[in-house]
């Protein structure tokens, strides 16, 4: 009986979502810099995402009009695709060990965050100027 009520109850249920209280974060609380820090982060992350959609259909289209009879590379989105891969792992890697000055304080996610927000807004424009580059 308990669990199909917490069964019921844990349907409706959304996952719990910090929000930034950037007058909080202002005033040094650190677990509210660590939040906004992290909210900063998701938005970066969710421009990355639409300029990843763009970059990726120029270059599908690119690779439309291209011949491999000469060439045995591989083609424009599978290269792009490859270098975001490692770009990720890159990112991952490098803001982890960013985060190691304060490991395992509470200043840790911040630095992770911060790092991430960095790396992800400079790979956007890396994305971008592929998509604008000469075809």
């Amino acid at each position: 009986m308990i669990v199909s009520v917490l069964s019921l109850l844990l349907q409706g249920a959304q996952p719990y979502e910090p929000v930034c209280n950037q007058e909080a974060a202002d005033r040094g609380i650190q677990q509210e810099m660590n939040i906004c820090a992290m909210t900063e982060y998701r938005a970066a992350d969710a421009n990355l995402n639409a300029q990843w959609k763009i970059t990726s259909s120029k270059m599908k289209a690119r690779d439309d009009g291209w011949t491999p009879d000469w060439d045995d590379r591989p083609g424009y989105f599978a290269s792009l695709l490859e270098g975001q891969r490692a770009w990720i792992a890159y990112r991952d890697a490098h803001c982890r060990t960013d985060g190691y000055a304060a490991r395992g304080g509470s200043l840790e996610p911040l630095l992770v965050s911060t790092c991430k927000t960095t790396l992800t807004k400079a790979r956007t424009e890396e994305l971008r100027a592929l998509a604008d580059g000469p075809e």
